[in-house]
């Protein structure tokens, strides 16, 4: 590995379990709810998370570190941009797991951001078929976004939107697809925030006991 991607080779682990990127995207704040901590607080830790969910190759993380590097306060602009983009995408989302409508201004800034991101399409060959990839002739330090944004158009166009969730855990507020059979499914996760509300329940039953 690079010395440059040493960099973000130590970066703590993303959870990655919420079934569809731009999910997994929103959920890059922990305990919204009641002690936000962000786990986006470089740009460096953005492009630990594109490797992370295979959005970025090795390559490509290398350039845009690079890129970064030697471009600061534009890498810095992205960043910030990243971090509205998510929240938007947390309030569309979670608004429909709550049976609302999203805000016309949250949606006009998706439809914005696709926009740009889709001049980056293109259809390239894949053996004898042909697939969606996404082309630059330099290198773009939004890139990131691109397959975010794509991803979360492309939830809110298809049948899995009625699977989208909001964990029930008062602390959390993540994200996710409930692709369980019958759809009752609660939890972002059993191991943390199941775990932890069968743990307050059972707390609660020995006191009343």
């Amino acid at each position: 590995m690079s010395s440059v991607l040493e960099t973000i080779q130590d970066e703590p682990s993303f959870d990655l379990t919420a079934g569809n990127i731009c999910l997994d995207f929103a959920n890059t704040v922990d305990d919204r709810t009641s002690n936000p901590r962000d786990g986006l607080p470089a740009y460096r830790h953005l492009v630990a998370w594109g490797m992370q969910s295979r959005i970025l190759t090795s390559e490509q993380a290398e350039q845009l570190l690079v890129a970064a590097a030697q471009h600061g306060q534009k890498a810095a602009s992205v960043l910030e941009r990243a971090k509205e983009v998510r929240e938007v995408m947390f309030r569309i989302f979670s608004a429909i797991a709550s049976g609302a409508m999203p805000s016309e201004a949250d949606l006009a800034r998706l439809n914005g951001e696709l926009a740009r991101a889709m001049k980056h399409a293109c259809i390239v060959p894949n053996g004898q078929h042909f697939t969606w990839d996404w082309c630059a002739d330099t290198v773009m330090l939004d890139r990131v976004l691109w397959p975010v944004v794509r991803a979360a158009a492309d939830l809110l166009v298809s049948d899995e939107l009625r699977m989208v969730r909001l964990c029930a855990a008062d602390d959390c507020g993540w994200l996710f697809l409930d692709t369980s059979k019958n759809q009752t499914r609660r939890w972002c996760s059993m191991k943390s925030c199941g775990n932890r509300a069968k743990a307050r329940r059972y707390t609660t039953r020995k006191r009343g006991q």
